[in-house]
């Protein structure tokens, strides 16, 4: 049995994150959906490891871990020789630029991004002119002017391989390129949207696509 273990949905932005670095790295791990648990009828031994119920739990033998970003480096690090060997970079001086790239991912792309998502998902009625007078849509649209700088010299956002720079915005970049009312954020900038069609296709991503998709569990 995978001494690798994952408490959550496949659903969830911080469990598809970790997933996609595990299929990058040929990682063996078990999946235990907690979906449909909630309250009392949550997973003893889940409950063991969150009592609040958060969304990912990571299990690595005596490790463990909630937090979507430090778990990808911590298998990017602990299974250097397994799958894709160019996460974090080769050399130090990689692996800051890869950081770097990482941290604005996290600090400036990720909390508009992420409430945009959570905006537009529960409010249907938004159109496209709510988006366009949106603040958090502002603010990302001053981050992805930087990536489309970027982009312009490097093929990825840390150099010319895929790391955890471009991995870690996997998630909620399908949600807004999947909604007609905020994916020109995305094509109307050339190398952008390049970037995420490349990193889109990768099969790691295609995998926890199609999990995103399969029925919750039955209990």
């Amino acid at each position: 049995m995978a001494s690798v273990k994952i408490f959550g949905s496949p659903t969830s932005a911080e469990v598809a994150r970790v997933l996609t670095c595990l299929f990058e790295k040929d990682v063996e791990f078990q999946l235990i959906r907690v979906d449909t648990y909630s309250g009392p009828r949550r997973m003893p031994e889940y409950l063991k490891l969150q009592p609040r119920g958060e969304a990912l739990t990571f299990e690595d033998g005596k490790v463990t871990l909630v937090e979507s970003r430090k778990i990808c480096r911590h298998i990017a690090e602990h299974y250097p020789d397994q799958g894709n060997r160019e996460l974090l970079g080769a050399g130090a001086l990689e692996r800051a630029t890869i950081e770097q790239w990482l941290q604005t991912e996290e600090h400036s792309f990720d909390p508009p991004c992420s409430d945009l998502v959570f905006s537009l998902a529960f409010n249907m009625e938004y159109d496209e002119e709510w988006v366009k007078n949106n603040d958090n849509k502002k603010e990302l649209d001053k981050v992805l002017d930087i990536y489309e700088q970027r982009l312009k010299e490097t093929k990825y956002l840390a150099g010319n391989k895929f790391t955890l720079a471009d991995l870690s915005h996997l998630p909620n970049t399908q949600r807004l390129t999947a909604d007609r009312r905020c994916k020109s954020l995305f094509e109307k900038r050339k190398n952008v949207n390049r970037w995420w069609g490349d990193i889109s296709r990768r099969a790691s991503w295609q995998k926890v696509v199609a999990m995103q998709h399969e029925p919750p569990p039955m209990i």
